[in-house]
């Protein structure tokens, strides 16, 4: 017992050393947890043996499998259905042109360019579909274009874009047979009755020291979680619908979501997103860069191109078409999640995890430091903030 607090402790140390580097460098902790957790299993994995960190023990399995559940619901309950209902046409069409371009495009590349399965290539696509609401929220929330409609208007579209790829991932690689009728039949009864009953449930019975609200939620997440691994298919799936539904209750409970949060950020999704990392093949990438160029370039150009358009066809001129277009283009929560659901199920090999996963890192650094740092729209940020977006901006 003692060799699993002892491990404990380790991916803790690492949490912590990650969480000090996206301090000190100013990105993102989820991916600075990545990095940290490739580096760890390259050196430890080096010194001592492959299995130094225990990555695949089922309970750093659970854990992790926890985090990215929790995350994807947080994900969906941050949408604001006010600014949703009142720019859906933009959010739909910004949000399908992203998840239908690089969908297309780096499958194409994968297959024709790379020689990949076709499986393979459709889980490329999908893994790289993706926008990471977790990096445009933390620099939306970071510069206060949270407040503004321009940032309430990329979020929602980052939901749509996601939702696509949640369905895609779904819909392609869950087999489809009695199970999955059962499962579809009982999503779509939890997820009509959920924003009925949740409310009166919380009026009732929330605001209590016994954190019933807490409780609540992770039963859904983990028996619709259950009944989607039942069924064949991933389950993130139903947390990311169930997160959406719930945005009108949930979303404003601004206690209950900081409670989430420190629950997830603090305890779970640091097993998620180094065991994600620790899996990445720094061998395979080193011997073969040109696939990485490959795909990034695969993603970048086929979701930049139509998307640039389509934003500039909703008034968004100059600079600020720009930098929705790259906030568009970056990726990383659900494509680490995609990747990492491939090669749980053999549809990828670990050199093509690595591949993947290594884009993914790419494309959320990437277009993220060139958006603040040339086409930062200032003039939409509050006065009082126009002050950290400059500072922001030039240490980007």
């Amino acid at each position: 017992m003692e060799r699993v607090w002892f491990t404990a402790a380790l991916w803790l140390v690492l949490a912590l050393i990650a969480t000090l580097l996206s301090i000190w460098l100013r990105i993102s902790n989820a991916l600075s947890e990545i990095a940290v957790g490739t580096l760890a299993q390259l050196l430890l994995g080096g010194a001592i043996g492959a299995g130094a960190l225990g990555a695949n023990s089922a309970w750093i399995a659970f854990l992790a499998g926890s985090g990215a559940i929790v995350l994807t619901f947080l994900a969906g309950a941050e949408l604001d259905p006010a600014i949703f209902r009142t720019k859906w046409k933009e959010a739909c069409a910004v949000g399908l042109v992203g998840f239908f371009g690089p969908f297309l495009g780096a499958a194409a590349v994968a297959r024709f360019a790379l020689g990949w399965t076709v499986p393979a290539s459709w889980l490329a696509g999908v893994a790289l579909s993706t926008t990471s609401v977790a990096v445009v929220y933390a620099v939306m929330l970071e510069l206060g274009l949270n407040r503004t409609d321009f940032g309430k208007a990329i979020l929602a579209a980052c939901f749509v874009n996601d939702l696509g790829t949640v369905i895609a991932l779904g819909l392609i690689f869950s087999p489809f047979t009695m199970r999955t009728l059962v499962f579809a039949a009982l999503s779509i009864v939890v997820f009509v009755v959920l924003p009925l009953a949740t409310p009166k449930i919380f009026g009732r019975y929330g605001g209590r020291v016994s954190e019933l609200e807490a409780k609540y939620i992770l039963l859904l997440l983990f028996g619709m979680g259950g009944l989607a691994v039942w069924a064949g298919s991933e389950a993130v799936l139903p947390a990311y619908i169930i997160g959406i539904v719930l945005a009108g209750t949930v979303g404003k409970d601004h206690v209950l979501v900081r409670r989430l949060r420190t629950m997830t950020f603090g305890l779970l999704t640091p097993f998620y997103f180094i065991r994600a990392g620790s899996l990445v093949s720094v061998a395979a990438v080193v011997a073969a860069p040109l696939v990485f160029l490959w795909l990034f370039f695969a993603k970048m150009f086929s979701k930049m191109i139509p998307l640039l358009p389509t934003i500039r066809s909703f008034d968004y001129l100059g600079k600020d078409g720009v930098y929705y277009t790259l906030m568009m283009s970056t990726g990383l929560t659900f494509g680490t999640i995609s990747a990492l659901f491939g090669l749980s199920h053999h549809v990828i090999s670990q050199s093509q995890y690595s591949y993947l996963v290594a884009t993914v890192i790419g494309s959320a650094v990437i277009p993220t430091a060139i958006a603040n740092a040339h086409f930062l729209p200032r003039h939409l940020l509050p006065a009082a903030l126009r002050k950290a977006a400059a500072e922001a901006e030039e240490s980007a």
